[in-house]
């Protein structure tokens, strides 16, 4: 797959669908997930309904560039945060810069402008993008996000220890523990054999649990985009799950309330993912957001 070469080294690999010329939909993913989470079926309905399409690897994630050996103090970081203090640990990186790993990708390709949408800790840097980088900013959508107010949103402590367990290094036990995914996933649509074969897809494609450390410093020392959003004029779609375990409903309620004119869509039995059986309502939403936005 092809790679955008960024300043200072950076790296983001990345790929696209559909005809360049067609209005772009630029999908940002989340916490340590490869950008082959977003399914290149899935992208592909988005495809046929006349986009363009382009999705990467976050910075310390996949095949994207790695912070090697680059410690961070993780704890501290999230400690000051929950405490509801400013950060002042050194992070190797913020959201800030992965929003413009995120612009590099589409200066890389020759796009000046996007429809940005992006899921959990991508729907953070999405907010990002459209903060800082409204002008090339057509639409947000936030999937299943938060606006970095700890007060909203919080994950209940079953999903958040089976997020931040470590990961076994053997490949058969790693595929073996897909199972704890059901934690945060759909209840009504979670298909344990489906897991599996993801976790099997994104272990041979790169396993690299180290990055977890920065890119969950990066989350608590952004901060709160709170205030930021409420003066936002980008057209926004807020897509929530109803039973979302790892980032719960009130952020959802918490992002549409703040941003001036968002539209919240709950979704009823959905969890913290997008199984197949809402993919054409997702299509159906996000594709009716950004074409409103592009009149």
């Amino acid at each position: 797959m092809p790679q955008a070469i960024l300043p200072h080294g950076i790296n983001i690999e990345f790929d696209t669908m559909g005809d360049p010329k067609n209005p772009t939909l630029l999908w940002i993913m989340g916490f340590t997930a490869q950008m082959t989470a977003w399914p290149e079926e899935f992208l592909k309905m988005f495809v046929d309904q006349g986009f363009h399409v382009v999705r990467f690897d976050n910075r310390d994630c996949g095949l994207s560039y790695k912070h090697d050996g680059v410690m961070v103090e993780t704890d501290k970081v999230t400690m000051q945060a929950l405490m509801g203090d400013e950060v002042t640990i050194e992070v190797p990186y913020k959201l800030t810069d992965m929003a413009a790993d995120a612009m590099g990708v589409l200066d890389h390709l020759g796009i000046e402008k996007a429809h940005i949408i992006g899921a959990s800790m991508g729907g953070m840097i999405a907010q990002t993008v459209a903060l800082e980088h409204p002008h090339r900013t057509l639409s947000l959508t936030s999937i299943m996000s938060v606006t970095g107010d700890l007060a909203y949103g919080s994950p209940t402590e079953e999903a958040m220890a089976a997020l931040l367990a470590p990961p076994s290094p053997d490949r058969a036990t790693y595929i073996e523990g897909a199972a704890n995914w059901a934690v945060w996933c759909s209840k009504k649509y979670f298909d344990l054999d489906e897991a599996k074969a993801r976790a099997a897809r994104e272990f041979d494609r790169s396993f690299y649990p180290e990055g977890s450390h920065r890119q969950l410093a990066a989350i608590y020392a952004s901060g709160d985009r709170s205030e930021k959003l409420r003066d936002l004029k980008v057209p926004t779609l807020v897509i929530h799950g109803r039973d979302d375990q790892l980032l719960t409903p009130s952020g959802g309620e918490r992002t549409a309330e703040l941003i001036p004119g968002s539209v919240l869509m709950y979704v009823a039995d959905m969890g913290h993912d997008v199984p197949l059986p809402l993919w054409p309502l997702f299509v159906d939403a996000i594709s009716s957001h950004v074409r409103r936005a592009s009149k």
